[in-house]
C-alpha cells in the first residue's frame, strides 16, 4: 500500500489501499514515487491528479530523494492519461516487481501555491479608445488650455491679433505631464503656439489620452515641437524618425540643415543623426548645394568624424573645407580653422595629390605647421609598412587611418541595367602596393534562381554579392566593402556592408529603406574599402 503527501484534501485522512504520496522533498508537489520502468508524462498527469494537483510539470530521474523504506507496489504502470488514479492503470499486480528504490522515479506535480505565475493582459487598446471618447465629449471636464497663436496681422488700435483657441480637459490625464502644472492646484493655462502649430494642437492633447495620433509630413514638424516642450520624449523620437521621409526631397539641402539646427536644440537624438547620417551619405552633393556655405562649425565638424561619409576620394573633402573656410573668412577664428582642418583623413588623401597641396591650397601658408605635420603622416603612410607605422605609434586606432567611403573610379564600379560586371582596384590604397592589383566580380540577384546558379541560398531579394577573384597574402588588409544604393542617380537613399561577400539590399518591397527612393528607381554602387588592420 501506497500512503499520500500531498495536497490538503487527503492529508487528515488514514491511508487506504491505492493511496500514494511523493517521497524526499520538503515541496509537497515533488518527490519520489513508483519504479521508473516505462513511466511517462501520462502516467505522472495522473498520478499528480490523484494528489488533487491540476497536473504534471515534469519527470524528475536521476535525483537524489534520500533512501526510501517500504516495499515497492507498483511497476510497469501503463496509463493513458485519462485515468483519476494509478491503480485504474495497467500494470504488473500489486507488489511484483523487478525493482529497487534506486530506480523510483521523481514526479513535480503543477502547484498553483507555487507556480501562480503572472500573465499580463494588455487591453490597452480598448481602454484607449476609452479614453479617447472622454476628450472627444469633454464631460466633466477640469482644466482649460488657452491657446494663443499671432495671426501676423494688426487689430483697429495697432496691437498684433492673436487667434485663441480653448481645450477642456482633465486635470487627473493632464497630471501626468509636468508641463500643464495640473496636480497643484491651478485650472488655466495658457499656451503659445504659432498659427500653424496651432490647428494639430487638438490632436496632441488627445494623444496624452489615447498615446495614439495620425502623423502626416505636414504635421510633423509641429508636433514634434510640441513633444519636445510638452517632454513627451518617445513620442518625440518616434515622429523625428518621420523626417527621414522628407530630407531627400530637398536638393537645396536648406531642410535638411533647418532639421538638424532644430534637432540640437530640440536635444532630439534620432533626428540629429538621422540629419547628419543624410548629409554624410551625399556630401558631395551637400558642397555644391546653397546650403553649403551656411553650414554651421557644428555640423562640419559631426560630419567630419564620420566614417561612413561617400566623397570622391579624401582630397575632395580637404578641398571642401579648404572652400568652406576661405568664404567664411574671419568670422572663423584660427583655432576653429585649425581644428577643423585637423579632421581631415590625410593619410588616405592619394599620394598624387599630396604633393600640389603646398601650392594649391588657400590655407596652406595660414596653417602650414598643421599641414606639413599632417602630410608628413600621409608621406610615412604611404612608404612604410604598416608594422613601422604602429612601432611609430601611428596606431590603426586613429582614426585618421581610418578609410571613409571613397567612390573613385579606381575604387567603384555601378550596376544599373547589367547585373553583374567585373572590375579591378588597388590592393591597398597606400603608395607600397601601386603595382597590385585585386580583381572582383560584383553580381546582383533579384530572384532565388539566379541564386541558385552561384550555389547560393539567398533569403532575401534583391541581394548584393561582391567575390573576390584574386587573393592577397596579406593578413593585415581587411577589406570593408559597402553597396551604395542611389536613387534615380540623384542621392544615395541606403548603404549596406558585405558580410561573407554578401548583401542584403533593403527594397521597399521588404524592409523599409533608410531614405525612401520613388519605385524602387536607385543604381547599385559597389565600393572597395581597404583598410589596415
Amino acid at each position: 500500500m501506497l500512503t499520500h503527501r500531498g495536497s490538503s484534501d487527503y492529508r487528515n485522512h488514514e491511508p487506504r489501499k491505492g493511496d500514494v504520496r511523493l517521497f524526499g522533498s520538503k515541496n509537497v508537489s515533488e518527490g519520489r514515487t513508483v519504479c521508473d520502468d516505462n513511466w511517462d508524462m501520462a502516467d505522472a498527469r495522473v498520478l499528480c491528479r490523484q494528489l488533487n494537483f491540476p497536473g504534471a510539470r515534469s519527470i524528475v530521474t536521476g535525483k537524489d530523494y534520500g533512501q526510501a523504506p517500504g516495499p515497492i507496489w507498483l511497476d510497469d504502470i501503463n496509463c493513458k492519461g485519462t485515468e483519476t488514479h494509478l491503480f485504474t492503470c495497467e500494470f504488473k499486480g500489486w507488489g511484483e516487481t523487478d525493482c529497487t528504490h534506486k530506480e523510483d522515479v521523481g514526479v513535480v506535480c503543477i502547484n498553483v501555491d507555487i507556480d501562480d505565475s503572472t500573465h499580463s493582459l494588455d487591453h490597452s487598446i480598448g481602454l484607449s479608445d476609452f479614453l479617447g471618447q472622454i476628450f472627444d465629449d469633454g464631460n466633466d471636464c477640469d482644466f482649460l488650455i488657452v491657446v494663443q497663436s499671432p495671426t501676423g496681422n494688426k487689430q483697429q488700435d495697432g496691437t498684433p491679433e492673436i487667434r485663441q483657441k480653448t481645450i477642456c480637459a482633465h486635470k487627473m490625464i493632464l497630471s501626468q505631464i509636468p508641463f500643464f502644472n495640473a496636480s497643484v492646484g491651478i485650472s488655466t493655462i495658457t499656451v503659445n503656439l504659432s498659427l500653424t502649430c496651432q490647428t494639430h494642437f487638438t490632436s496632441f492633447i488627445r494623444y496624452i489620452y489615447t498615446r495614439k495620433m495620425d502623423v502626416t509630413l505636414s504635421s510633423a514638424l509641429c508636433l514634434h515641437q510640441m513633444a519636445s516642450n510638452f517632454g513627451l520624449k518617445q513620442l518625440m523620437e518616434d515622429i523625428g524618425r518621420l523626417f527621414s521621409k522628407i530630407l531627400p526631397e530637398d536638393s537645396t539641402f536648406h531642410n535638411q540643415v533647418s532639421f538638424y539646427k532644430y534637432a540640437v536644440e530640440t536635444k532630439d537624438l534620432v533626428l540629429e543623426e538621422n540629419c547628419v547620417q543624410y548629409m554624410a551619405w551625399n556630401y558631395q552633393n551637400l558642397t555644391r548645394s546653397p546650403a553649403w556655405s551656411g553650414l554651421s562649425v557644428g555640423l562640419l565638424r559631426a560630419l567630419l568624424t564620420r566614417s561612413d561619409l561617400v566623397a570622391p576620394d579624401e582630397y575632395f573633402v580637404l578641398q571642401s573645407v579648404e572652400r568652406w573656410i576661405s568664404e567664411k573668412g574671419d568670422s572663423i577664428d584660427l583655432e576653429t580653422q585649425a581644428d577643423l582642418l585637423g579632421r581631415i583623413r590625410f593619410p588616405m588623401i592619394p599620394a598624387e595629390k599630396l604633393y600640389v597641396i603646398e601650392s594649391s591650397s588657400p590655407l596652406y601658408s595660414t596653417h602650414k605647421t598643421m599641414y606639413r605635420d599632417n602630410m608628413l603622416k600621409a608621406f610615412q603612410f604611404n612608404v612604410l609598412l604598416f608594422s613601422n607605422l604602429t612601432k611609430q605609434k601611428f596606431g590603426k586606432e586613429n582614426i585618421n587611418y581610418r578609410p571613409r567611403i571613397y567612390t573613385a573610379e579606381s575604387w567603384s564600379i555601378i550596376l544599373d541595367q547589367t547585373r553583374s560586371k567585373s572590375f579591378s582596384t588597388p590592393v591597398h590604397n597606400s603608395l607600397i602596393f601601386k603595382d597590385n592589383v585585386m580583381s572582383w566580380q560584383a553580381n546582383i540577384f533579384i530572384n532565388r534562381y539566379e541564386c541558385s546558379n552561384y550555389g547560393l541560398s539567398c533569403e532575401t531579394f534583391p541581394v548584393a554579392r561582391l567575390t573576390p577573384q584574386s587573393y592577397i597574402s596579406k593578413s593585415n588588409i581587411l577589406f570593408r566593402n559597402r553597396v551604395l544604393l542611389v536613387c534615380q542617380g540623384q542621392y544615395v537613399c541606403q548603404i549596406q556592408d558585405f558580410k561573407n561577400n554578401m548583401a542584403s539590399v533593403s527594397a521597399n518591397a521588404t524592409q523599409v529603406l533608410p531614405y525612401p527612393c520613388p519605385d524602387d528607381q536607385f543604381t547599385y554602387q559597389f565600393v572597395v574599402t581597404p583598410e589596415y588592420v
